[in-house]
């Protein structure tokens, strides 16, 4: 027999496994979910999600498809948060300082309350991915943001209305343009891969069934 749990979702009650993760249980209660699923793998960052215990008045932040349930949780699925994303050419912006407050001045209206931090549902230092970007260090602020999948949480709890992710990823593709050394192995590959010399191999590998593909990545001779 399963283990069963209580789980409120939208504010109706529901008994479900309790081996199941957030996204598992509202598809198991009988949701449809079309949106805010993504990649049910925790990269996508689709499915922020807000819950607390009963009993406990901290509020807490997840995504929904790697946060397994609990007994007496209150949950609500968010569609999305509402970042600023702003539009810039790459050929045309250096990585100065200036670029920063040209295009996110709200960085430097940032109190030092830490709640991004405290919210990220991948444990990042992002106060401190701020602080970097607000020296213009941004080789230092695209390592401690790396893994950021763009789920905007921390964005929500931001009293400044940083937004955070968006910040990173500029100060990403600012350090892999300008900073980051040249990697002429990829550069020779990616000419490879425009010139056809894989297309034969890709065609190949499109028409064999899943499980031979996994076995051949499985067992693949991995560069040194």
């Amino acid at each position: 027999m399963e283990n069963m749990v209580n789980i409120y979702l939208f504010g109706k009650q529901y008994s479900v496994p309790d081996n199941l993760t957030i996204m598992r249980a509202m598809e198991y209660a009988g949701y449809q979910l079309v949106r805010g699923c993504g990649c049910r793998n925790g990269f996508c960052g689709a499915c922020a999600t807000i819950y607390r215990i009963k009993g406990d008045r901290e509020l807490k932040t997840c995504l929904a498809c790697q946060t397994k349930v609990e007994n007496d949780m209150y949950v609500a699925t968010l569609p999305f948060f509402p970042l600023v994303k702003q539009v810039y050419d790459m050929e045309k912006i250096k990585p100065t300082e200036q670029i920063m407050m040209q295009l996110y001045p709200e960085i430097y209206a940032c109190v030092g309350c830490n709640a991004c931090t405290k919210s990220c549902t991948q444990s990042l230092n992002v106060m401190q991915y701020i602080a970097y970007a607000q020296r213009g260090e941004f080789d230092k602020c695209a390592e401690e943001s790396f893994d950021c999948v763009m789920c905007g949480v921390c964005s929500s709890r931001c009293p400044a209305g940083i937004s955070h992710p968006q910040v990173a990823m500029l100060a990403r593709r600012l350090n892999g343009k300008y900073l980051a050394p040249k990697t002429q192995h990829l550069e020779d590959r990616i000419k490879e891969i425009k010139d056809g010399t894989f297309t034969e191999l890709i065609e190949s590998l499109m028409q064999k069934p899943i499980e031979e593909i996994k076995e051949l990545y499985n067992n693949r001779e991995i560069e040194k």
